[in-house]
C-alpha cells in the first residue's frame, strides 16, 4: 500500500495525492533519483556526543554492512534549527544511561545523496522564514503563523511528505533494518519505514498536533497529555470530514524528552536556586539564540533592560549565540556598554566545560558570551548553561520542556504557542510574553517577588517525582521492545 494514499485508514483525496506525486517529481527533476543506489557508511567519533554519551556518528562512507552491535540504537535526526538536534541528544543521553550504544544519523550527512540535498534546501527556506517572521510582522501574520499552525496540520501535507521521504530511504540501505530506530524528525521515521526498518519510534516534538509529524508504522511518542489526545483523533487535520483515529498503541504519552544528566541534576540545581532566592543573591539569566538565528532584535531589547543591573553587579547574564556570532556583533553595536562588560567564550568548548564545572556550586558573575561554529558544541553549551542559570529566557520551542525556570518569549511560528501554555500550566515557566514591555515587566516581577521563581523550582521538584521528565528513557524503552 502506498503510504501517501491511505493514512491511518483515511483515504487521501485523489487531487491531494496527485499533488504529492508532483512534489516528488519536482524534487527528482531538480536533484535526480538515486533510489537504486546503496550508500555505504563510515562510523566516526563526534564532538560532545562521543565524550558524553559514547555515541558515534554515521556519515557517508564505504562500509556496506557495518557491525553495530546488539545494544545498538539509531538516533535519526536532521539539523533544522537546534531543536531536533537537542531532542536527539536527550535520546542519546538516556540510551547511554540505559546501557545502549547510540549511533547518530543525521540525514544531512550524505551530501552526495538526493536526501541530503533536498533537506538542505528545505532547511534553508525554513530558516529564512523563521528570521523573516521576526523581522516582518505582516509576513508573520499572513504567512508564517498560518503555515506553522494550520498548513503543516493538514493530513494532505503528510501525504506529500511520505512521497518525498521515499527519496530518503537509500541512505539507510546499508544499515541493519532490525536495529531499533528513534526519530526526532518525521522525515527520519518515514525514511526508516520506507527502508524496511522494523522497530521505529517517532519522538514528536510539538505540543500542537500536526500531520507533519506523522509516520504511520512507527510508535509516535508525545510529551503531553493534550498532545496525546490531539494526535490520537488527528484533531483538525481535515476540517471537511471526521477522520479515523490512530489505532491503539501507535501513539504514546511518555513525558518530556530531557537528557539523563539534566534529570539527575534536578535536586542539586533547584536546591542551589532556592538557596540563592532565600539569601537574595543576584540572579543569573540565560538567553539562547536558536539555530535559525531568529529573535535578535527582541534579545537586544531585553538585554538593554537588564544592562543597569549588569553594570551594578545586581544580575549576571549568560548569552549563547550558538553558531551565530554575527548576532553578538550586532548586539554589541546596539549596546556598546555590554561589549565592555562581557567575557567571550568563542570556539572553545573545553573552556565552556571548565566554566560549567567551576560554577556548578558557585554563583555566576558578570556577562559571559558563548558561541561555537561546531553544531554539537553550540547546542550542548545551552545544556550546560541552563544548569547554572536562575532563569532561562527562550522561545516556547523544545526548550519549554526542560527542568529549569523559564520566561517564555515570543513564539516563532504558531505551533510553538502551545509549549508556553503547557509549561505555564505545569508551573515551571511563564506564559508567553510577546513584547519587550511584557518581558521586562515579568523580569521586574521575578526580581521583586521571590514567590514566582520559588514556585517554579518547587514545581520542577514535584514534576520530577511524578516522572514528568522521563520521556527520553521511555522512548528508548519502547524502541528496544518495551511495552
Amino acid at each position: 500500500m502506498d503510504r501517501a494514499k491511505v493514512i491511518f485508514g483515511n483515504e487521501i483525496r485523489e487531487k491531494d495525492y496527485q499533488k504529492a506525486v508532483k512534489k516528488q517529481a519536482d524534487f527528482v527533476r531538480k536533484y535526480g533519483d538515486d533510489r537504486g543506489v546503496q550508500y555505504g557508511v563510515s562510523v566516526q567519533d563526534a564532538p560532545v556526543i562521543t565524550e558524553y554519551f559514547g555515541a558515534q556518528n554515521l556519515v557517508s562512507g564505504t562500509d556496506m554492512a557495518p557491525e553495530l552491535g546488539e545494544n545498538a540504537l539509531l538516533v535519526g535526526n536532521i539539523r533544522m534549527g537546534f531543536g531536533h538536534y537537542r531532542i536527539a541528544m536527550a535520546i542519546a543521553s538516556a540510551a547511554a544511561s540505559m546501557g545502549k550504544k547510540p549511533y547518530w544519523l543525521d540525514l544531512l550527512s550524505f551530501p552526495e545523496s538526493d536526501c541530503s540535498r533536498i533537506i538542505a534546501g528545505q532547511n534553508e527556506l525554513y530558516s529564512m522564514g523563521s528570521r523573516w517572521s521576526q523581522k516582518y510582522p505582516l509576513f508573520n501574520k499572513l504567512v508564517w503563523e498560518p503555515m506553522n499552525s494550520e498548513g503543516f496540520r493538514k493530513l494532505s501535507y503528510n501525504a506529500a511528505d511520505q512521497k518525498t521521504a521515499e527519496l530518503f530511504a537509500p541512505i539507510l540501505s546499508s544499515l541493519p533494518a532490525d536495529t531499533p530506530f528513534v526519530s526526532t524528525h518525521a522525515w527520519c521515521a518515514q525514511a526508516a519505514l520506507h527502508a524496511g526498518f522494523t522497530s521505529v519510534v517517532s519522538a514528536v516534538c510539538d505540543n500542537w498536533p500536526m500531520a507533519l509529524h506523522l509516520a504511520e508504522g512507527s510508535i509516535h511518542t508525545v510529551q503531553t497529555r493534550s498532545a496525546f489526545l490531539g494526535y490520537k483523533v488527528l484533531r483538525g487535520m481535515d476540517k471537511t470530514r471526521q477522520l479515523k483515529p490512530i489505532p491503539e498503541g501507535q501513539v504514546r504519552y511518555v513525558g518530556h524528552y530531557v537528557d539523563h544528566e539534566l534529570v539527575e541534576g534536578i535536586e542539586h540545581d533547584t536546591a542551589r536556586r532556592l538557596e540563592k532566592l532565600k539569601n537574595g543573591r543576584p540572579k543569573a539569566y540565560l538567553l539562547t539564540i536558536g539555530g535559525a538565528g531568529a529573535q535578535r532584535e527582541l534579545f537586544t531589547a531585553v538585554v538593554r533592560h537588564l544592562l543597569p543591573e549588569l553594570e551594578s553587579g545586581k544580575a549576571a547574564l549568560l548569552l549563547n549565540f550558538g553558531d551565530h556570532p554575527d548576532a553578538w556583533e550586532d548586539m554589541k553595536k546596539s549596546l556598546p556598554a555590554l561589549g565592555r562588560l562581557a567575557k567571550e567564550h568563542f570556539g572553545d568548548f573545553a573552556g565552556t566545560q571548565k566554566f560549567f564545572a567551576e560554577h556548578l556550586d558557585r554563583d555566576v558573575e558578570g556577562v559571559h558570551v558563548f558561541s561555537n561554529p561546531e553544531i554539537f558544541s553550540a547546542v550542548y553549551t545551552t545544556n550546560l548553561l541552563m544548569r547554572l542559570c536562575d532563569v532561562m529566557l527562550t522561545k516556547p520551542s523544545e526548550l519549554s520542556f526542560y527542568p529549569v525556570p523559564k520566561l517564555m518569549l515570543r513564539r516563532v511560528g504558531g505551533h510553538e504557542a502551545y509549549g508556553a501554555l503547557h509549561t505555564s500550566e505545569l508551573g515551571d515557566g511563564t506564559y508567553e510574553c510577546r513584547t519587550p514591555e511584557e518581558i521586562c515587566g515579568m523580569l521586574r516581577a521575578m526580581e521583586l517577588d521571590g514567590d514566582i521563581l520559588g514556585q517554579m523550582n518547587e514545581c520542577i521538584l514535584e514534576n520530577k517525582k511524578a516522572g514528568l521528565y522521563n520521556g527520553a528513557y521511555e522512548v528508548v524503552r519502547l524502541a528496544c521492545g518495551g511495552k
